[in-house]
């Protein structure tokens, strides 16, 4: 949304906006006449470790607060709050005297003694949603991940019903998420906070981050914190990388020195993972990452003469290094290089070779940089800044058929946060900072170029404020000047109130903005006979440098419940959301056509509404049950009708089981039920709906030398259901109703596999 002098909407936002802080800021300015300030550390007593998530509480009502993953906390208190109470789960409970000084109160807790001789042992869920922080997170760990065979990001949600994934078209192989009823382009990827995944390889390059790599996942739905950026409007996908020295984290498999991981299947695919850690003297420690991967069989389950697959091979290598500084300085740097060759199409395609066959071929070289700059201040814990950077090099040469694409991508980024507390108190929180983002893309489709060049300069504030345990603000604002469509403003706002102790209610509002690649993003749409078109004029007509579309703007809203309860002496998780979102302007895909593409501005209405509610309960013990149920009603005006939006389903079941027994063995079953989805016209039938389905996979894993061995077994898509037609055309591939982009369902059939992870 550019900034107007009609745009009443946006000011009335902004207007609420400082509203709302200036009644905050006001509240804790009175608050500051009669209280006051209280700040500590939680450690333990022996080794001098913060003890994150501890709880502190005060005065007759044990009002309080839990302490953050450091051990630290800090209250406003009135002058006649003499004493802190302080518990930790196996340690004993700690009532300290409030110092009459403004000094930090250091609290240190005992393990329980009596406990000595007692062998405790506790169980950290695999997945879980916090109650705390205005934004709902869902951490995904590594014992999540070892539930389904995850050779990359793309395939790391199996057991996430947040998540959906399907394949973009029945040539390529590229795999695609959807959040909130939305493609993936309207998902922000960042690789611990940075940018990952995006412009030209927004679909592709999901496939170049391993599982085997990763630490975990937090997945957040709606639009984040305006400090990551503008984009992202369904959401974000954070990853986390294995560390090289140990975390607070029960599940990470850092304080091994090597990690290594094999994985084949029964359809001809192998790959390999390699982790190597080492901690070198004096806060510094590295770690090496490499990945392989080859795709060696023709499969041809539902002989239509066209490989459901491409053959080819991946390789994906990174080393990064940390550096703990003394006077609180902290340095992260590493590189990442990508190399993808794949071949598909017809069955007995061979490269380069003009024989007469309808073949794809992909061959993409990336490379990556990041570094991060951070400095806690000594004197003042409360304060910190950070620097963050990364560039990127991609390069895609493609084939579909006769046609050629490729595309080459430089990209820099760069984002500045200092943060601060307010009013002396470490519940008002404010960061700002400035952004610079840089893109250049060459593309060439066939023989017309399209070339673009973005520089997105910005600046942002955001303030939070949090209220004992029971209430949360995050408030947002930056502001943005794009080289092609001028100034912009992003506001967010998330809220948490807590209803009880186990009840948490979140709402959230905000804008997000992207610019659409409209060839990268919709591959699957070149893997036919379409013609391309813009606004009903060939796309030949549209190349050079100048972009021809608006940027897609959007606002999101949302409310979610999160209940946790405790049943026959086992936890449990109920959450329910809904969001909705209302794109202002949208690059639409139209292929409701048969034959043709038309890419064009939205002209009327495109909104998704999206409904999850998901249970998670332990019934008995080791025995983990989730089950979710979404709705979704996606439309868009294409021409001058309001339609669903094809190939997504309106309704969708889950359902998750997984047993572990006493002797390591654990057993992991799904199942999902997807329901019908409106298929476009083509050749070859008329408007109509794709049938409901069902898909089931199932990993059996086993435990050795002390969980340091892991052997699994496992098989997706137990039913071998297959879509039917897959390609349609595919007897005349050349011809004009051949399209291999229009699929709704499982592209292949069953598959088992096999594999281990060893961690030495």
């Amino acid at each position: 949304m550019q900034i107007s002098n009609n745009d009443s909407f946006l000011r009335k936002f902004v207007y609420t906006f400082c509203f709302i802080i200036s009644i905050t800021v006001c509240k804790v300015s009175a608050q500051d006449t009669t209280n006051h300030q209280v700040s500590g550390i939680v450690l333990d007593a022996i080794s001098g470790a913060p003890l994150g998530g501890a709880t502190i509480k005060y005065g007759k009502h044990n009002k309080g607060k839990i302490a953050s993953s450091e051990g630290r906390f800090s209250f406003n208190l009135t002058m006649n709050v003499m004493q802190l109470i302080t518990s930790y789960s196996g340690y004993k409970t700690d009532t300290s005297n409030i110092p009459k000084d403004s000094a930090t109160l250091l609290i240190y807790l005992k393990p329980m003694s009596s406990l000595k001789d007692v062998l405790v042992k506790s169980k950290q869920n695999s997945s879980s949603i916090s109650l705390m922080g205005a934004m709902k997170t869902e951490k995904i760990g590594q014992g999540e991940l070892l539930r389904a065979a995850c050779c990359n990001l793309s395939e790391s949600f199996e057991t996430t019903p947040s998540v959906d994934v399907g394949y973009t078209d029945a040539v390529t192989g590229y795999k695609q998420i959807e959040m909130l009823g939305l493609s993936g382009t309207n998902t922000s990827y960042t690789r611990e906070n940075i940018p990952d995944v995006r412009g030209l390889a927004s679909i592709i390059g999901l496939s170049f981050t391993p599982g085997t790599w990763l630490e975990g996942i937090q997945l957040s739905k709606g639009t984040g914190s305006v400090v990551n950026g503008y984009e992202g409007v369904a959401g974000q996908i954070n990853t986390e990388l294995i560390k090289p020295f140990m975390t607070d984290m029960p599940d990470m498999a850092n304080k091994y020195k090597l990690i290594l991981n094999g994985y084949q299947s029964t359809q001809g695919r192998s790959e390999g993972n390699l982790i190597y850690n080492h901690h070198f003297k004096k806060g510094l420690s590295s770690n090496l990452f490499l990945y392989g991967r080859s795709d060696w069989r023709r499969n041809d389950e539902n002989k239509d003469g066209f490989m459901d697959s491409p053959i080819g091979t991946v390789l994906v290598g990174a080393n990064r290094w940390f550096y703990f500084g003394p006077r609180g300085w902290e340095f992260q740097a590493g590189i990442k290089g990508d190399y993808l060759k794949s071949t598909g199409g017809q069955l007995n395609y061979k490269r380069n070779e003009n024989d007469g066959l309808w073949g794809f071929q992909n061959d993409i070289k990336r490379a990556e940089g990041w570094a991060k700059i951070g400095k806690v201040y000594i004197n003042k814990p409360y304060q910190s800044m950070g620097l963050q950077l990364s560039g990127v090099y991609h390069q895609q040469r493609s084939l579909y058929g006769a046609r050629n694409y490729d595309g080459t991508q430089h990209s820099f980024y760069a984002n500045y946060i200092f943060q601060s507390r307010l009013f002396h108190s470490d519940d008002n929180v404010i960061k700002f900072g400035s952004s610079l983002q840089l893109d250049n893309y060459e593309e060439k489709f066939v023989n017309t170029d399209f070339n673009r060049r973005e520089v997105v300069p910005g600046i942002f504030t955001e303030y939070s404020y949090n209220y004992l345990t029971k209430f949360n603000v995050v408030a947002g604002l930056r502001v943005d000047h794009h080289n092609l469509f001028g100034a912009f403003v992003t506001p967010r706002l998330h809220i948490r109130y807590a209803l009880t102790d186990l009840t948490s209610l979140r709402l959230s509002v905000g804008r997000a903005q992207r610019t659409a690649n409209i060839l990268s993003e919709n591959a699957g749409l070149l893997a036919s006979s379409r013609s391309l078109e813009i606004d009903g004029m060939p796309i030949a007509n549209f190349g050079g440098n100048a972009y021809p579309f608006k940027p897609e703007t959007s606002w999101n809203t949302g409310i979610n419940l999160t209940q946790k309860f405790k049943l026959n002496y086992e936890e449990g998780t109920f959450s329910v959301d809904y969001y909705y979102t209302d794109f202002k302007n949208q690059v639409m895909a139209d292929f409701e056509t048969p034959g043709i593409v038309n890419f064009y501005n939205l002209n009327g209405k495109s909104y998704a509404n999206s409904f999850q509610a998901q249970l998670d309960y332990e019934p008995i013990h080791n025995f983990n049950v989730r089950l979710a149920y979404r709705y979704y009603d996606v439309k868009a005006t294409y021409g001058n009708t309001l339609k669903e939006k094809p190939f997504i389903a309106n309704n969708r079941g889950f359902v998750n089981l997984n047993y572990a027994t006493k002797n390591n063995w654990s057993i992991n079953y799904t199942t999902q039920l997807t329901g019908r989805k409106r298929l476009p016209q083509s050749f070859e039938y008329a408007e109509g709906y794709a049938p409901s389905f069902i898909t089931m996979n199932v990993q059996i894993n086993k435990s050795l030398m002390n969980d340091d061995l892991n052997i699994y077994v496992g098989a997706e898509n137990l039913t071998n259901y297959r879509q039917n037609p897959l390609i349609l055309g595919a007897a005349h591939p050349f011809g004009n109703q051949f399209d291999a982009s229009q699929v709704w369902g499982p592209v292949m059939g069953r598959n088992i596999y096999i594999g281990f992870k060893w961690k030495i």
